[in-house]
């Protein structure tokens, strides 16, 4: 009981930090310009970043790093002189995680 408990308020609390994400959809939703709605759309990918972060999940795979095939998964090849072995190129999804435990791997392509 006291678990379910436990469970229960940490997913209250995960998703009330959600709702205001949730709010500016709507409102970037009702805009006809298309202009104010691309905007509103990097406002909510930057509330989005914030939130996970607050709640302690970080982003991984960006274009330059080292492949690892632990949190990677690389699911093209190129070959690129101006680029290290095993160095990610371009990333097609990234990935997140909560402390140690992968969520998500990041979808990648790697280079030489």
């Amino acid at each position: 009981e006291e678990k379910d408990a436990t469970y229960s308020s940490a997913m209250a609390d995960t998703v009330s930090e959600l709702l205001p994400i949730i709010d500016n959809l709507e409102r970037a939703a009702a805009f006809d310009d298309g202009e104010k709605v691309k905007d509103g759309i990097k406002m909510i990918a930057s509330t989005v970043s914030a939130t996970l972060s607050k709640l302690g999940v970080e982003a991984f795979g960006n274009p330059g790093e080292q492949f690892d095939p632990n949190i990677h998964n690389a699911v093209m090849h190129t070959e690129d002189e101006n680029l290290g072995e095993n160095v990610i190129s371009q990333v097609f999804q990234k990935g997140f995680k909560l402390g140690e435990k992968i969520i998500r791997f990041a979808m990648v392509q790697v280079a030489n």
